[in-house]
């Protein structure tokens, strides 16, 4: 989906005050509040939108620990260990990938004691051949779509046939 100038601007603001009304998002965009709702519904049904509630730090729940965790697998047995990560409440985010492995986990952990238990969790998962982890020592630069969203919206910016 093709996100323009406006999109841009909307979605700066859902990023930098998530917590405002629709109501003022439109009065700040100086837009009328059913074209802000329509563009935001769009956005969602297209799947640039693809969640709205809050963002949770791993670390004040107890587990400040954030490890990686690399799971090379059985043949045809990808989407069984994948479905058995999905059970595993300390992996939160798991991707299938090329290179060195099948499937990339991040996993957090309350310290590196809990961390080897969840580790040989998964060694001992059907299908699971060897995991590889590498602990994470400081987050250099936080999740954040922000800049991809300008660069999306810039780029948009300058296609003939553009509103902006």
């Amino acid at each position: 989906m093709a996100v323009d100038e406006l999109d841009t601007r909307i979605l700066r603001l859902l990023i930098e005050q998530p917590r405002t009304s629709v109501r003022e998002y439109a009065r700040i965009l100086g837009i009328a509040r059913g074209t802000l709702q329509a563009r935001i519904d769009r956005m969602e049904r297209t799947g640039v939108i693809t969640a709205t509630g809050p963002v949770l730090s791993p670390a004040a729940l107890g587990h400040p620990v954030l490890a990686f965790v690399h799971i090379e697998v059985t043949q045809g047995h990808l989407d069984e260990v994948g479905d058995a990560l999905a059970t595993v409440p300390e992996i939160i985010e798991a991707f299938s990938i090329t290179g060195g492995g099948d499937l990339l986990t991040r996993v957090v952990a309350r310290d590196n004691e809990h961390l080897e238990d969840v580790v040989q969790r998964l060694i001992r998962l059907p299908g699971v051949v060897r995991t590889r982890t590498e602990i994470a020592l400081r987050e250099r630069v936080p999740q954040r779509l922000l800049p991809l969203v300008e660069s999306v919206g810039r780029a948009s910016a300058g296609r003939p046939g553009s509103t902006g």
